[in-house]
């Protein structure tokens, strides 16, 4: 391997070596002939990258994209290089766009709504078909809560002003709730967990995977989802910035992750596999989840923004976010709102 790098070195400076020579005027015949050739093995203008896109991705689609190696082939003829750096959630992939260390990421509803809030450049690029059923309520197995009604006066756990948060209030005010009718406990999913497992918790919100291995791991018991509730979408975004420069790059990214889409729904059973040793979980846990994806990816339009717009107000009457904000102000480029 070093040698092979020396070798690119010494080349790379005869080359350029060379190049001046030819452009100064003084190289005779061989010199051209030996420029053309060595440029040709190496042509370093030509394919050289001279844009970087910097994808900030959690464990799920974008870790099989990234696999596959299919969207560096298909950028590589646009001179674009990609940096992959990999984050636990999608607020700090946000709070990395904030700071200019990430061009494009993926993330759930909430996230994006605080980080607008606080200032951030982002702009929505592009959403998935909505997938509520990637969401729940948990009881514990022989819970006596027998519909949404009966939450009144009980502890729910859930992650403060996640996807759930938004979820919890929308399914209590469908049942003839409040939200101050519930106990909200605020607890992390791994912290949740636990307390759910102690009985600590009546009930807990939560998103996939989570909801599935407590399902398979505990025996807990789905009592409402999010079909007919909300859409629970996942969103991918990137900076204003760059995506007014970079639009055929970021279409390139969505092709592909509409590929990877069209793919899953026909091959549930490699997915999970797939999945399965991305999430290090066990496949049957996986299956659980595939089972209630749905899968697609969808250009922002002004429908979509609107249904963030509501979650954004709601959140704002919660005193969750510290100003109203408009989400036209984060629609992308392209879009005419």
């Amino acid at each position: 391997m070093k040698k092979t790098t020396t070798l690119k070195s010494n080349t790379a400076s005869a080359v350029d070596s060379l190049r001046r020579n030819v452009l100064k005027g003084g190289a005779g015949f061989s010199a051209l002939t030996a420029f053309t050739a060595l440029t040709s093995l190496f042509p370093l203008s030509a394919s050289a990258a001279t844009r970087e896109l910097r994808i900030g991705y959690q464990k799920g689609l974008l870790s099989l994209l990234k696999g596959r190696g299919t969207l560096e082939k298909r950028l590589a003829p646009l001179g674009v290089s990609i940096k992959w750096i990999e984050f636990s959630a999608g607020p700090v992939q946000l709070e990395a766009l904030s700071v200019g260390s990430i061009d494009f990421g993926d993330v759930g509803e909430a996230p994006p709504i605080f980080s607008q809030a606080a200032g951030s450049p982002l702009v929505y690029v592009a959403a998935t078909v909505p997938r509520p059923g990637l969401e729940g309520i948990l009881l514990p197995a022989g819970s006596a809560i027998k519909s949404v009604a009966d939450l009144k006066g009980k502890k729910v756990a859930l992650n403060k002003g996640s996807n759930v948060h938004y979820f919890l209030v929308k399914l209590l005010e469908k049942s003839g709730l409040r939200y101050a009718d519930v106990n909200p406990v605020w607890l992390s999913p791994a912290d949740a967990r636990a307390a759910f497992e102690k009985g600590a918790i009546d009930a807990w919100a939560i998103w996939e995977p989570y909801l599935a291995a407590a399902q398979s791991t505990l025996s807990a018991q789905i009592l409402a989802d999010a079909n007919g509730v909300v859409k629970n979408r996942a969103y991918y975004f990137s900076s204003k910035d760059y995506a007014q420069k970079n639009k055929d790059v970021i279409n390139l990214i969505i092709d592909e992750l509409n590929q990877i889409d069209v793919w899953a729904k026909a091959n549930h059973a490699a997915l999970s596999a797939e999945l399965s040793t991305v999430l290090g979980l066990p496949k049957p846990v996986v299956d659980i989840m595939v089972g209630r994806y749905s899968f697609g990816t969808e250009p922002i339009t002004g429908a979509i923004l609107a249904e963030q717009q509501r979650i954004a107000d709601t959140f704002f009457d919660l005193k969750l976010i510290p100003r109203k904000i408009d989400l036209k102000e984060a629609a992308p480029p392209w879009l005419a709102v």
